[in-house]
């Protein structure tokens, strides 16, 4: 699927997950009908995927078969779904919009929706346990903690701590990235790698080089989240503007500026090709999301 240019493939992988995410999802006329109708309400028809994107774009770096990266990159945004149900919530960010549609907890209740996000968790790793995505036990099971350390305190859910204690806070820049190291990071770093590992032809120098891209496409991806909150409107972002800002949070813009925050996004995007140069054509998909994820306009 190289030969074709880079929307064309994008788009191929995102319905390609698209479908996997359907297919795995219990469906809405099974009971619990309305936990489940909330499930693949949170996860399915919206969204970039560009969890799942990276998890493909590494799978082409190992030589690694779609079908085994369908199933991690569905377990990736699984993860994300759940979080982004959680963080909605009025005693998280209370939100009223994600992906241009009333959040969960608008739809059908705060019970129903942190049930939702409990269930979207637990169904990511039955995901990892129950599919062979690596031919090695062992390294299925790496990447099965893999995932649960990037989703965890140490991860994902220790970085949405430290960003709900930050509130009002004025911290520095290397707080921040910490932050976001963990918030927003852990999971991009664990897409790429979890992609990679499928594959048969997996060195460690290589695992290593796409870790290091993941950490800073990671932090990349967060410092253009932020332009966008200040600079886009609600109906483009499909998620409510400027809410950061209203809840007095830190950002890369109200530390660095709009101009310094441009800047650390530029510098970042040329930082993160630097690992790939040595894994050659492969990791052309790699490349070409790392400027897409600047070029984003939601």
């Amino acid at each position: 699927m190289n030969d074709v240019d880079f929307p064309a493939w994008m788009g191929q992988m995102q319905r390609r997950t698209e479908a996997a995410l359907a297919r795995h999802l219990p469906r809405a006329d099974v009971l619990p009908e309305q936990l489940h109708e909330a499930m693949r309400y949170a996860t399915l028809g919206g969204g970039k995927r560009v969890r799942a994107l990276l998890a493909h774009a590494a799978g082409a770096v190992t030589d690694a078969a779609p079908d085994r990266v369908d199933v991690v990159a569905s377990a990736v945004e699984l993860i994300h779904a759940y979080s982004l149900v959680h963080d909605d919530m009025p005693c998280m960010d209370n939100d009223v919009l994600r992906r241009g549609k009333p959040t969960a907890h608008v739809r059908f209740g705060e019970a129903t929706a942190l049930l939702a996000g409990d269930a979207l968790q637990t169904l990511a790793f039955q995901l990892l346990a129950e599919n062979r995505v690596s031919e090695n036990p062992h390294d299925q099971l790496a990447m099965i903690a893999l995932l649960a350390s990037a989703s965890g305190s140490r991860g994902m859910a220790g970085g949405q701590a430290i960003d709900l204690a930050s509130v009002g806070c004025q911290i520095a820049l290397e707080a921040l990235e910490l932050m976001h190291i963990h918030k927003t990071g852990a999971l991009i770093r664990a897409a790429i790698v979890l992609g990679a590992r499928c594959g048969g032809r997996v060195e460690q120098d290589m695992l290593t080089r796409l870790d290091h891209f993941g950490k800073l496409v990671g932090l990349l991806f967060q410092v253009v989240d932020d332009i966008l909150d200040l600079q886009s409107d609600t109906a483009t972002l499909g998620k409510t503007a400027g809410k950061d800002a209203n809840a007095d949070k830190p950002t890369y813009v109200s530390l660095l500026g709009l101009s310094g925050a441009r800047q650390l996004a530029a510098d970042l995007l040329e930082q993160a090709r630097s690992p790939l140069i040595p894994l050659g054509r492969q990791a052309r998909r790699l490349d070409e999301l790392a400027s897409f994820i600047v070029a984003r306009k939601y």
